[in-house]
C-alpha cells in the first residue's frame, strides 16, 4: 500500500486512510436507501427498487475504486443528489408522454445516463473537462470551498434529518425547531414528532462538540469518534425517553442481495426504442442539461475539496484532475448499465479528508464499505441522520475558512464568490451556482472594460449557463 498509494510523499498512514475512508462512508451511508426511494417514489421492496438499491452500491464501489487506483485520491462517489431526483421526475415525464409503464420509462431514462457518462470519459481523455476547470477564474474558484461549506452546513441544520409525525412532515431542525416562535409552537406543529425532534437536535450539537472537542487536542479520528458518540446518544435517548427500540429494524431485515430483481429490472435494461419515441430534441436537451449539471458539480466538489486539503497548486490547480475525471465519468456509465442515476463525486468526501484522508486508499475503503453494504445494508441504516448532521456541520465549519484567501476589497472576486455563498445552498446545486459565479465575473469584466481577461473558454462556459437557464425546457 505504501508503494502504490504513496502513503509517506502524502503525509499519512495505512491507519489514516482506513479510518478517513469510514468517515466519509458514514457520511454519505444515507444515499444506499434514499437513492432507491428516490428513483422508485418509495416503492420500497418492489423489484425496481432492490434493483435501484443493489446498483447504488455496485456503481458507488466501481466508481471509487477507479478513483483509487487511477488518480489516487480520497474523493468518493455515488448517485448524486438533485440529479436523482431529476432523473425520477424525466423518467415519470417520458411515461406520461409515451404510456409506458414507469420501469419502461425508467429504462428509457437509463439511456440518457449511459451517453451522458461516454461523452464525459471521451472529453476527459481529450482533456477537454480538465481545460474546463482550468478556464474557471481563480477568484471563482476561491469562493467554491467556502460556498461548499454553506451548503454542507445548510444540508445538515436544514434539510438532513427529517422528522415526521401524524402532523405530517418532514420537519427539519433549522426550520422548524429554531425558527419556531415558541417550544409551544413548535409542539403544536409537530405533535409526537417534537420528542424526536428534541433528541435530533441534542445529539447533532453534542456529536458536534465533541468533533470540536477532539479536533482540538489533535485527534485525527474526531470526525468519525464525534458520529459514533453521537450515534450512542440517539440510540440510546431512543430506548429511555422515546420508548423505541432503535435496532428493531434488524429483526426482520433481510441479508440475502437480490441479485434476480436487479437482472430483471436494471442491469444493462437500456429502452433505446422507449427514447426514441419522446423525440430527438428533448433527448439531446435532456442530455445536456444532465451533462452541464453533473460536469460542474463535480469539477466544484473536487476543486473545493481539495483547496480545503491543500492538494492544489499555487493556481488552484489539482493534479490527477483528468484521471479523477475519468474516474467519474466511468462511475457514471457503471452507473446506467447497473441501473441508477449519474454517479458523481460527493461533497461528503470533505469529511474524510477531514479526517486525514489523503490517498486513494480511503476512496478505496469507502469504495468496499459500500460493496459490503449488498449485505449489510440494514446495519448501515442504523446510523442516524443527527449524527451525519455534525459532521457534515463540522465539515462545512471548516471550508469557511477558505474565504481568507479572497480579496474583499476586489468586486471582481467578492460578487461572484458572494453569489455562490448564497446560490449554492438555496439551489442546492453546485454546478449552478459556480455557474452564476461564471457569469457574473465576465458580465463584470467585459462591462468594466477589462474583456480580455476573460478567457474564450470562460465565455463559452458562462453562454451555456446563460442558455441553460433561460432557453432549455
Amino acid at each position: 500500500m505504501e508503494n502504490f498509494f504513496k502513503l509517506r510523499e502524502n503525509g499519512t498512514t495505512v491507519r489514516t486512510e482506513i479510518l478517513a475512508g469510514l468517515t466519509t462512508f458514514m457520511t454519505m451511508a444515507y444515499i444506499i436507501a434514499l437513492n432507491p426511494n428516490l428513483l422508485t417514489n418509495f416503492d420500497i421492496g418492489s423489484s425496481l427498487w432492490n434493483g435501484v438499491f443493489l446498483a447504488t452500491c455496485i456503481a458507488s464501489a466501481i466508481a471509487m475504486f477507479c478513483m483509487a487506483f487511477l488518480a489516487n485520491k480520497p474523493f468518493a462517489l455515488a448517485p448524486g443528489m438533485g440529479l436523482n431526483s431529476f432523473f425520477a421526475v424525466v423518467a415519470a415525464n417520458i411515461a406520461g408522454l409515451t404510456g409506458m409503464t414507469y420501469v419502461e420509462s425508467f429504462q428509457a431514462a437509463l439511456v440518457i445516463i449511459l451517453i451522458e457518462g461516454i461523452v464525459f470519459i471521451v472529453l476527459s481523455v481529450l482533456n477537454i473537462r480538465e481545460k474546463i476547470v482550468e478556464a474557471i477564474p481563480l477568484g471563482v474558484r476561491l469562493g467554491i470551498a467556502p460556498a461548499i461549506g454553506i451548503m454542507l452546513m445548510n444540508i445538515g441544520l436544514g434539510s438532513n434529518a427529517g422528522i415526521y409525525s401524524e402532523t405530517g412532515g418532514p420537519f427539519y431542525v433549522m426550520r422548524d425547531f429554531f425558527g419556531a416562535l415558541t417550544p409551544s409552537v413548535a409542539k403544536t406543529s409537530m405533535g409526537s414528532g417534537y420528542g424526536p425532534m428534541i433528541l435530533s437536535v441534542v445529539t447533532m450539537f453534542i456529536g458536534l462538540f465533541v468533533i470540536v472537542i477532539l479536533a482540538k487536542k489533535g485527534i485525527k479520528a474526531a470526525v468519525l469518534l464525534g458520529m459514533l458518540a453521537a450515534s450512542i446518544i440517539y440510540w440510546a435517548g431512543s430506548a429511555i425517553f422515546l420508548g423505541s427500540n432503535p435496532f428493531a429494524a434488524l429483526a426482520t431485515a433481510s441479508f440475502l442481495p437480490p441479485f434476480a430483481d436487479m437482472a430483471s429490472t436494471t442491469l444493462f435494461k437500456f429502452n433505446f426504442q422507449g427514447l426514441m419515441d419522446v423525440g430527438w430534441f428533448t433527448v439531446i436537451t435532456l442530455i445536456i442539461t444532465f451533462c452541464m449539471i453533473d460536469m460542474f458539480d463535480t469539477i466544484g466538489t473536487l476543486v473545493g475539496t481539495a483547496s480545503r486539503a491543500g492538494m492544489v497548486d499555487k493556481d488552484g490547480n489539482m493534479p490527477n484532475m483528468k484521471e479523477a475525471l475519468l474516474s467519474d465519468a466511468v462511475g457514471t456509465v457503471a452507473g446506467a448499465c447497473c441501473g441508477t442515476s449519474t454517479v458523481t463525486t460527493f461533497v461528503e468526501s470533505a469529511s474524510g479528508v477531514e479526517a486525514g484522508g489523503r490517498t486513494g486508499l480511503t476512496a478505496l475503503t469507502t469504495g468496499v464499505l459500500f460493496l459490503a453494504c449488498i449485505f449489510i445494508a440494514p446495519i448501515a441504516a442504523l446510523i442516524p441522520a443527527a449524527a451525519t448532521s455534525a459532521a457534515l456541520i463540522y465539515v462545512g465549519v471548516l471550508m469557511l475558512m477558505g474565504l481568507k484567501n479572497v480579496d474583499f476589497d476586489d468586486l471582481d472576486q467578492m460578487v461572484p464568490v458572494a453569489l455562490m455563498l448564497i446560490g449554492m445552498p438555496i439551489s442546492g446545486s453546485i454546478g449552478h451556482a459556480i455557474g452564476l459565479g461564471l457569469i457574473s465575473f465576465t458580465v463584470i469584466k467585459v462591462f468594466s472594460g477589462k474583456a480580455k481577461d476573460v478567457s474564450v473558454l470562460t465565455y463559452v462556459i458562462s453562454a451555456l449557463f446563460l442558455v441553460k437557464f433561460f432557453l432549455i425546457v
